[in-house]
């Protein structure tokens, strides 16, 4: 995609020569006349470089580059001075600008300057792009492609200031998923606090959310700024959603819309800036039809929808969080590592998992609390499958494939995407290890799962 840049001056011969110069490098360009119709044009749509005159009417350079500043992601500013005004281009630098150049500017001077500014925030978005990959992959374990997809999409979405709608079956991993967002946003070092919407009464949800002065209510011995509050400059998990009060959900839309909210018992609102994620395990556009949740507010909760698939949709993912867990539990009870999961491997393929990674998670705990120290006493399985309500519905061929399946792409993972080696650890031949990527739908390399 092409980089955006917004060209500011009250020339409109200035905004001319700049629009072609810079069009013709390649680059899309808006323009403004002053600093207050910059914003507007910024707002509908972000600038990666902002190109502005100090002297406009309204609004000038330095104020600009200050309200440019303050918002998140803050573009690069090149600021134009006029000849002999070098002591206000050094102020716009310390200020914040990353650059600037002297009217009348030479054309390889202006282009130069643009230039690095645009490098320069291709290179910040990588880096943040990275270490959002780097929080997801600690926070999550998976080697599906359908969570690899997902994970692409949370690190995009965790790199960006919007707010994200997290759907999926309880025990998914919907909170890990929104801690994964948060840890790879600019927020990272900021309050994130949480919220469970059905916990509370609406009246005590409301206080608790929007905070409450003294006297407000019977048994409010003091004032409290609520969870937008404490969360102000950081991020909320509004977990459960769905079950938000509908007294409570035009005053969410309006925190979504301008940003402000009012405590209970005062008169004035006043501005948080709060990163807003959302969690649900219903449907909330089957609730919206329904009348029982506000299509207003779920669009300004569904900008970025993220939905984590259930376990039994990605059975591939299986035998790594098994590891995952039976190295966690091990350390926890300190009891020795399992040397052979593959027998408990092949007893937990084709497992529905109703509870999904939860329900996955609490069975290896019990596995490995109950067993005897440095082995898995498997009969414990026959107890849990007893006590499960919901039958199973894999037969024995979707077990079998599955399970097949899943040592298939934990072979080509553990030898990198090399079938030749992955073939030798499996015992099989090059060219039926090759049949068998064919039959389970595997893409040459394991789908990209090296």
């Amino acid at each position: 995609m092409k980089p955006r840049v917004l060209v500011v001056d009250d020339d409109q011969g200035i905004r001319y020569t700049l629009r072609e110069i810079l069009e013709s490098s390649g680059l899309l360009v808006d323009e403004a006349a002053d600093g207050e119709a910059a914003l507007a044009c910024f707002a509908a749509a972000p600038a990666d470089l902002v190109i502005t005159d100090l002297r406009m009417p309204k609004l000038d350079g330095m104020g600009l580059l200050a309200r440019l500043r303050a918002g998140s992601p803050a573009p690069r500013v090149v600021v134009i001075t006029a000849h002999g005004s070098e002591r206000q281009a050094v102020a716009a630098m310390k200020a914040g600008a990353f650059d600037y150049f002297r009217k009348p500017f030479e054309m390889e001077e202006l282009l130069a300057s643009v230039r690095r500014a645009v490098e320069s925030t291709r290179l910040f978005l990588e880096n943040e792009r990275l270490r959002c990959e780097l929080s997801l992959s600690r926070s999550m374990v998976f080697a599906s492609e359908a969570m690899r997809r997902l994970a692409l999409l949370a690190g995009r979405a965790a790199a960006r200031d919007v707010t994200v709608l997290i759907s999926g079956e309880s025990g998914t991993g919907k909170e890990r998923l929104a801690e994964a967002i948060v840890g790879g946003s600019r927020r990272a070092d900021k309050p994130f606090v949480r919220f469970n919407c059905a916990a509370l009464v609406q009246e005590l949800a409301e206080a608790e959310l929007f905070g409450h002065s003294r006297g407000a209510f019977t048994g409010a011995v003091r004032s409290r700024v609520g969870l937008f509050g404490e969360a102000d400059g950081g991020t909320i998990l509004l977990d459960e959603i769905g079950e938000l009060a509908q007294p409570l959900q035009p005053k969410l839309l309006r925190a979504l819309q301008s940003g402000e909210i009012r405590a209970v018992g005062e008169e004035r609102e006043r501005k948080v800036d709060v990163r807003v994620l959302a969690a649900t395990n219903a449907d909330l556009q089957a609730e919206v039809r329904r009348g029982a949740f506000r299509e207003d507010l779920f669009y300004r909760l569904n900008v970025v929808a993220l939905h984590v698939p259930p376990l039994r949709e990605r059975p591939e993912d299986v035998p790594l969080l098994v590891r995952h867990f039976l190295d966690r539990f091990a350390e926890r009870f300190g009891t020795a590592p399992v040397a052979n999961p593959e027998p408990l491997l092949a007893r937990l393929f084709g497992r529905p998992w109703p509870g999904n990674v939860r329900e996955l998670e609490n069975a290896i705990e019990r596995l490995v609390a109950l067993s005897p120290d440095g082995a898995l006493d498997l009969s414990l399985l026959d107890q849990d499958a007893k006590s499960d309500e919901a039958p199973a519905v894999f037969g024995l061929r979707e077990r079998v494939e599955a399970y097949e399946r899943g040592l298939v792409l934990e072979a080509l993972r553990t030898c990198r995407g090399n079938r030749s080696e992955a073939a030798r650890r499996l015992g099989l031949s090059r060219a039926t290890l090759h049949d068998k990527l064919k039959k389970h739908g595997i893409a040459s390399g394991g789908g990209g799962e090296e």
